[in-house]
Parts: C-alpha cells; structure tokens; sequence
C-alpha cells in the first residue's frame, strides 16, 4: 500500500479542491503540518488570504496547525490584530483612518494585549464555517462542529459545537484519550502510518 505524497499540493488527482497546506501556504506565520488538507471550492491555495484573518506583525502572533487535519470550507481563524485596545478611552482605529491621525501615534503604546499563539493540535477536524478566536489552543483529535464560535481551549478528543462553543461530550474515556496521547501515531514514520492503517481508522486501540 502506497501512501499520499505529503509533499503535493493536491492529493487527490483531477480534484483541485482539496490542498494539503503545508504546499499552498507562504505566510511566515503560518505553520502547517503533513497531511493538513483544506477543502474549498473556490480554491484551497487561498487559505491564508481568505481564512486566516486580522494578523497584525506587529503583534507576533502565530498560526500552528497540526498533522493529519481536516479543515472544511470556510473555517476562519481570527487573530490577534482582531482585537481592539480597549485599554484606551478609545479603542477606534484613528491611525488607520487619516494621516493626519497618524500624528504621534505610537503602536507600541497602542497595541491590544495579545492572547498569544492560536495552535491546533493533530487530528482535529474542524467543521464547515467555524470561526477560532485568538489565542486558542485546540487539543488532539478534537472535533469542532459546523458554525461552531470556539472562544475558550478545547481538550484533547474534545467534541464541542454551538456558538459561544460548548464541550459536549469527549470522544473516548479519559484512560483512552491517554493511550492516543501517548500513542502519537501522526509522529510516526508514513511507512509506518501507512502499515497500520487498518488499525488507525478502526475502534480497537489495542491494535496499535
């Protein structure tokens, strides 16, 4: 059994709406691991223009997606530049308006406090139009439901959905979430993915 060349940008051949990301994206803050595909009709080479939003390099913020992800059309991922400094009497983008607003505008002073990096661990599967605000971070194997608005941290295995978005339930017991955890199978060689594929798509965990 042969195994998807991570390297190509479309996987699947005469289908050019699905792109592994890690070949179609070339922001410097955006990492992407092996196998990460986005689904998009309108083209998945866009992704950094038209999903991930907001980023402001002043701020450093960084995009961090793990291995083996799925992410359906129209997620969106806001960063920090989203954010306003509400700090301020006023928390209104003068500066950006109007040159003469410009004046002694220093963005150090006036930069939003930064929720940090927003990661995503592996195998997590993001639903259609789900929006990921700043700074969360979205466990392994985690599924996040369609429309879904994740503003707080999602476990490990997590399966959470609605908007402000909910952890209904995990999919698997906490002794099974550890196994996987410890297991890491999307650190493995491909070889070795690809050995045990029968048993990574399948329901008994003893197998791997």
């Amino acid at each position: 059994m042969r195994h998807p060349d991570p390297s190509r940008a479309f996987p699947i051949p005469g289908d050019p709406t699905f792109a592994f990301l890690k070949n179609v994206v070339t922001a410097g803050f955006i990492e992407v691991g092996d196998f990460t595909y986005y689904h998009d009709p309108d083209g998945p080479e866009r992704f950094a223009e038209r999903c991930v939003l907001q980023h402001c390099p002043a701020m450093g913020d960084r995009l961090v997606i793990g291995k083996f992800c799925a992410l359906a059309t129209g997620v969106r991922f806001f960063m920090n530049g989203a954010n306003h400094p509400i700090q301020l009497i006023s928390g209104y983008p003068f500066d950006e308006m109007a040159e003469h607003w410009r004046n002694g505008f220093d963005p150090r002073r006036h930069l939003p406090p930064t929720s940090g990096d927003t990661n995503v661990g592996n195998d997590v599967w993001i639903g259609n139009g789900a929006k990921i605000l700043p700074g969360i971070r979205i466990g392994n194997g985690a599924v996040i439901g369609a429309s879904a608005v994740v503003a707080r941290d999602v476990p490990a295995y997590g399966i959470v959905a609605g908007n402000r978005a909910r952890l209904n339930r995990r999919r698997f017991s906490a002794e099974t979430i550890a196994a996987l955890e410890w297991i890491a199978w999307w650190d493995w060689p491909v070889d070795r993915i690809t050995r045990n594929i029968d048993a990574i798509r399948g329901t008994d965990i003893a197998a791997l």
